[in-house]
């Protein structure tokens, strides 16, 4: 059997039985420290041609967009504060000073935005460039992290923002639209989804506005993920972890009205990937202080009793389509 008959779900989960268990169910690691504090620990490759390509960014975007994907996972388990990231560079030897020098600006420019310095890493020759990322960061308080298992049937699930603009931005890069559609397109929302593609910002502020927000009689329970999978995968993850299913409101999807006139639209925003935005599962009082308190959140669905891991749309009790699924490696 090969990895292309496996998959990388049914990989990660084989992989999975070399760790703890439950290790791998989350964006990222958790390890308590002698201080008590957890320390948020995760790892995340981009590849060219899988991930990037000189078609569609420079090398600064590209240092940007590494950094703030391991950011995201980071963001996903509720750390409110980075220490910083290791970095390892594989690449030809024909490769330019000036395109290495351009990724390390981008990921210091993310890095002075949110917090932490490049710690270290390691460099090698290869066929092709790689970027592996070890992203470090901490949980205060202690406890308090956001993961993908501890949602509750009746739980609403809030998107902190749009999804498929990303994939829009990638489509405009490589000339993907018809020129009658991107000419539909304003030029307003064109930039901000390129902008979405070489330049996305993790959610880092989830952490704090959740706290912020937490009703006095509630403990702390939140469940969660980042969707940089897609917005169907992220709740189909939280949904199987938490072992319950899910039910999304198609008026409520967060979408752009402009690429929602796009054939492809809605299937950008359930399936288009790397939005890198966070979906939660919150009891609804929690849910509903958080999207009033948080520009651009809102609610898309609920979490409730049934099939773990299957997800409908609310009206039709029709499960989503597989064209939802988002990316998968491997296939």
């Amino acid at each position: 059997m090969r990895l292309r008959d496996l998959g990388e779900w049914e990989l990660l989960q084989r992989l999975a039985a070399f760790a703890p268990p439950g290790q791998f169910e989350d964006d990222a690691a958790l390890l308590s420290e002698q201080s008590g504090r957890q320390l948020v620990v995760n790892t995340d490759v981009l590849v060219e041609g899988v991930h990037f390509s000189d078609a569609t960014m420079g090398a600064v975007d590209l240092g940007w967009r590494a950094a703030a994907a391991n950011l995201s996972d980071l963001a996903a388990m509720g750390c409110s504060s980075v220490v910083g990231l290791t970095v390892a560079l594989v690449a030809p030897p024909d490769t330019t000073w000036a395109w290495v020098e351009g990724v390390y600006q981008g990921l210091s420019a993310a890095l002075n935005h949110y917090g932490g310095v490049v710690l270290g890493g390691d460099c090698s020759s290869g066929s092709e460039r790689l970027l592996s990322i070890t992203a470090l960061g901490h949980l205060d308080p202690a406890g308090e992290a956001i993961r993908r298992g501890d949602g509750r049937a009746g739980d609403w699930l809030v998107s902190s923002g749009p999804h498929g603009l990303s994939r829009l931005g990638l489509a405009l890069l490589l000339h993907q639209l018809e020129p009658s559609a991107a000419a539909q397109l304003s030029p307003g929302l064109q930039e901000r989804s390129i902008q979405a593609h070489r330049r996305p910002q993790p959610r880092l502020d989830a952490s704090d506005i959740l706290h912020r927000c937490q009703p006095s009689d509630q403990p702390w329970r939140v469940g969660g993920t980042d969707s940089s999978d897609g917005l169907a995968a992220a709740v189909r993850s939280i949904a199987a972890a938490s072992r319950c299913a899910a039910a999304l409101e198609h008026e409520q999807l967060p979408l752009d009205p402009e690429l929602a006139q796009l054939p492809q639209g809605e299937g950008w925003c359930l399936g288009g990937g790397e939005d890198f935005e966070l979906v939660l599962a919150l009891e609804p009082t929690w849910a509903a202080a958080l999207i009033a308190a948080w520009p651009g959140a809102s609610r898309i669905g609920t979490l409730m009793a049934g099939e773990a891991g299957l997800v409908r749309w609310q009206n039709s009790g029709e499960p989503l389509a597989n064209a939802a699924e988002g990316f998968t490696h491997f296939q």
